[in-house]
């Protein structure tokens, strides 16, 4: 038991890489913070042979594209359907937090969020993508198997989640889906910002409630989606400068947000943090759920969760762009949702209905888990 919520919250924290660009001929190192400059700038360059040093200081060699990829966590097999890498995809997760991904033929390489490492090693992949709540000790293992394995670095932030789509496109050689998905993101984002442009002197206080007196802090990239949704984080307010971390009921109630916002779950497995229901928010029912899969997740659809606030919070600015946004999607997005076979909607996909947190994705949904697992098993790790 002791092992499982060890794993779970460790499992929450999750992944976003920062991998060196590789370049043509000579294998040659980049890092990846030289790379971003300017993230919107920057381009994911396809040349083979290449080199990339992982989050771990692991090297590895690749001396062509990889025919065939495993995502050990949820966060890695998004970003892979979203640069249009999905045929390259032979195993993946499979559990809730997949839930709005087509599993197809591809093999579980999960027992629900435990990787099954003699699967992975059995299946003989290519190239192994191990967001980094991966656990060492499955890592090590595939390693020693022989098996290329790239780790992950945590994602602090949507310049971290950009970081991580470009890399993952240089790994598979998907440059061109990688580079175009960027686009995607940067474009949906910069609409949805000038949407609450003219309230920036005036933004409603929002709690993200994750369950059992915790929240996300500033140096996350939930944190990012909600000041770029137009809403002031009470976390940065009460001065929570971590990931996530447990925020005192009282403090709740003292700063009183005007919203409150919370990752899809059943709210009877789920209740809220002491302290809500004696806010302004919940009086007046301004109380809104999220796509835990887009909110806990640094992988490209954290674009649907800033979305899904904006649309919330801002209705009528909302309505202005909605059919811009839908045009960006039918012109700039590379995963088509509509495919036969698909079963993600456009809007990011349909919340889980078992109201469990996302495992290796963000430090949010961490804590949601721990919580869960107590009280009904959260999900993964």
């Amino acid at each position: 038991m002791q092992r499982k919520l060890a794993v779970l919250l460790t499992i929450v924290l999750v992944t976003s890489a920062f991998a060196p660009l590789a370049a043509a001929g000579e294998p040659t190192e980049t890092d990846a913070s030289e790379r971003l400059g300017s993230t919107s700038a920057a381009q994911a360059e396809c040349e083979y042979p290449a080199e990339f040093t992982d989050a771990t200081g692991e090297t590895l060699s690749l001396e062509q594209a990889p025919d065939s990829v495993v995502a050990l966590q949820p966060s890695d097999a998004q970003t892979m359907f979203e640069i249009g890498a999905e045929d390259r995809l032979t195993g993946m997760p499979e559990n809730p937090a997949t839930a709005d991904l087509e599993m197809g033929d591809r093999e579980a390489m999960t027992d629900g969020y435990d990787v099954l490492v003699e699967q992975v090693v059995a299946l003989d992949p290519d190239l192994v993508l191990a967001a980094n709540t991966t656990e060492d000790g499955d890592v090590d293992q595939l390693q020693e198997a022989g098996l290329d394995v790239y780790v992950f670095g945590e994602g602090n932030s949507i310049d971290d989640v950009r970081e991580n789509v470009l890399t993952t496109g240089e790994l598979v050689g998907e440059c061109d889906g990688a580079n175009q998905t960027v686009e995607w993101m940067d474009e949906r984002i910069e609409l949805l910002e000038n949407a609450t442009a003219d309230d920036t002197e005036d933004r409603p206080l929002a709690f993200y409630d994750m369950r059992g007196g915790s929240t996300t802090g500033t140096n996350s990239f939930q944190h990012e989606v909600l000041t770029t949704a137009g809403v002031e984080n009470l976390a940065e307010r009460v001065g929570l400068e971590r990931s996530w971390g447990e925020i005192d009921s009282e403090q709740i109630v003292e700063e009183d947000p005007e919203w409150i916002i919370h990752p899809t779950g059943e709210e009877g497995e789920f209740p809220f943090s002491a302290g809500v229901e004696n806010t302004t928010a919940y009086a007046e029912s301004n109380v809104m759920a999220v796509d835990n899969n887009a909110m806990s997740q640094p992988a490209p659809r954290v674009v649907f969760a800033i979305e899904e606030i904006v649309q919330n919070i801002y209705p009528d600015s909302y309505a202005e762009i909605e059919a811009d946004l839908a045009n960006i999607d039918d012109e700039q997005r590379v995963y088509d949702p509509s495919e036969p076979g698909d079963s993600t909607e456009d809007d990011g996909g349909e919340p889980n209905d078992d109201g469990e947190s996302i495992p290796g994705f963000g430090v949010p949904v961490a804590v949601a888990a721990l919580l869960a697992v107590s009280a009904f098993a959260l999900r993964r790790r």
